[in-house]
């Protein structure tokens, strides 16, 4: 009998039960895939939007400006990547101005702080590398990068050292209440019993809300495609370059990561199946065609890789937080938190966190643990803190990743962490081997050699992202015998 259990591990989810684990109780964390943010948790622009895009009055503004604010002191705490250097919303005709007007004018109803208007001059001079037919734009200076699948692995990591139980690769079939005023929750494996349950299951939470709910909602699925450049080409802005936005969401942006690499995009279209991360070469030639406007240059050379995220569109068009309407009491839920759901992540998981301890009556932990931060990667040490790592683990001089510089020791590290990495795919999104120009072609068989060492499996059972994605399917003996089964 769990206290809490939160359907969804990425962000949200694993926001929520951090707040939560500093509470007393039994909590547990359910997802479908392998890993913690293995859905759109990993596959999105990364950006702490400062708050000026969304309507006034929606819980999008509210959350959204109030997360941001909080993302400089929790990313210190955990470790994780974070700056914040500034958007841009670029007009390239006097048509666009009342566009940027309104987004001003939105940006003081939200209180967000120090946004401007500035001209062709002034835009060319912070970012000399605009197209110079560019006219005017909203300058937001307090708008952020961070790494969200390292926010929400360092965020799941912190839940765990509290207590709350990762049940991973294991999807949520049915959630109903029971006779006796609690929940259950069945899934593929197993049926667990619970006083409350956390809906943040992203694109499924609506097929959940749904389930328990008296009134419907409708998802939309949206997926977003992407380039990503090689962090060894020359970034050509400081800050997010975003264009006017659309109805369909904040348009296609030129933005640099928190690694230092370059990303293009996103699309965004409405498809059927929400769980096709598929990228076509339709969406990513209308990538191309308008990051033209606004880098002329725009150069493909370094790409290094397209990937595709899809975003949970709930119809009406705002996040749906707390309290699950026309359903037993003991249900919360985060539904419909597509973009900005990340910069509004801290202040959602605080929030719905403590809400769900208000109604257990549970009372804050004296023995909680503080976050334990992410230790700097080797590639960002400075030669005496790289020689100061070296001398207390020895494993620190073996490079495993040659592309972004990741270690032995790092490796290792990510797969021993309270909730650790178990397939190559989440030893990359902890430790970034992989994420580099060959995209693990030169360093995948060390890491798989590492995961059987440290896991105690066979190579036979390592997959690259969960599921049948194993990379090995049998030994030579094995297939010979399966292709000439006379000759046994």
């Amino acid at each position: 009998m769990y206290d809490a259990i939160i359907i969804g591990a990425g962000v949200i989810g694993c926001a929520v039960a951090q707040q939560l684990a500093k509470y007393s109780g039994k909590i547990a964390v359910i997802d479908r895939m392998e890993d913690v943010a293995d859905g759109a948790s990993k596959a999105n622009s990364g950006i702490v939007h400062a708050g000026f895009d969304a309507h006034p009055g929606t819980e999008k503004a509210r959350l959204n400006v109030k997360g941001s604010k909080m993302y400089g002191k929790l990313a210190k705490e955990l470790g994780v990547p974070y700056g914040q250097p500034g958007a841009l919303v670029l007009g390239f005709s006097e048509e666009d101005r009342p566009t940027l007007e309104n987004l001003l004018k939105q940006a003081i109803a939200n209180e967000v702080e120090g946004c401007r208007i500035v001209e062709r001059d002034e835009i060319l001079k912070m970012e000399p590398n605009t197209n110079p037919d560019v006219v005017c734009a909203l300058y937001a200076p307090t708008s952020g990068l961070v790494s969200p699948y390292e926010m929400t692995c360092a965020l799941a990591d912190s839940a765990a050292e509290n207590g709350a139980e990762f049940i991973l690769n294991n999807p949520v079939l049915e959630v109903k209440p029971t006779m006796d005023g609690n929940w259950l929750v069945i899934t593929e494996r197993n049926e667990y019993k619970t006083r409350a349950v956390v809906n943040c299951a992203g694109m499924g939470s609506g097929v959940i809300h749904n389930m328990i709910s008296s009134r419907k909602v409708k998802m939309i699925a949206r997926r977003g495609e992407y380039y990503l450049l090689d962090h060894m080409a020359e970034i050509p802005f400081t800050m997010t370059m975003f264009q006017c936005p659309t109805k369909m969401g904040k348009g296609v942006l030129v933005s640099p990561t928190t690694h230092g690499n370059t990303l293009l995009g996103p699309t965004a279209d409405d498809i059927d199946n929400g769980y096709d991360v598929a990228t076509t070469r339709k969406a990513l030639d209308t990538v191309l065609e308008k990051v033209k406007l606004t880098w002329k240059n725009v150069n493909l050379r370094p790409v290094i890789t397209t990937f595709s995220g899809i975003r949970a569109h709930e119809e009406n068009g705002d996040f749906i937080i707390g309290e699950v309407e026309g359903a037993p009491a003991g249900a919360f839920e985060a539904v419909g938190v597509e973009s900005p759901g990340l910069s509004a992540a801290p202040a959602i998981g605080q929030e719905l966190g403590d809400q769900v301890a208000a109604f257990l009556k549970a009372e804050l932990k004296t023995d909680w643990v503080k976050p334990t931060p992410v230790p700097k990667s080797f590639r960002n040490m400075t030669d005496e803190e790289r020689q100061a790592a070296y001398e207390q683990d020895k494993e620190y001089g073996v490079l495993v990743c040659r592309c972004e510089q990741v270690t032995e020791a790092e490796i290792r590290a990510a797969i021993r962490r309270p909730v650790g990495a178990r397939s190559i795919d989440a030893v990359k999104r902890r430790t970034r081997a992989g994420m580099g120009r060959c995209q693990g072609g030169f360093c995948s068989p060390r890491v798989l050699e590492i995961l059987c060492e440290e896991l105690g499996v066979s190579p036979l059972e390592i997959t690259k992202c969960g599921g049948d994605s194993k990379l090995l399917v049998g030994t030579l003996t094995q297939i010979a015998k399966e292709a000439r089964p006379d000759e046994n």
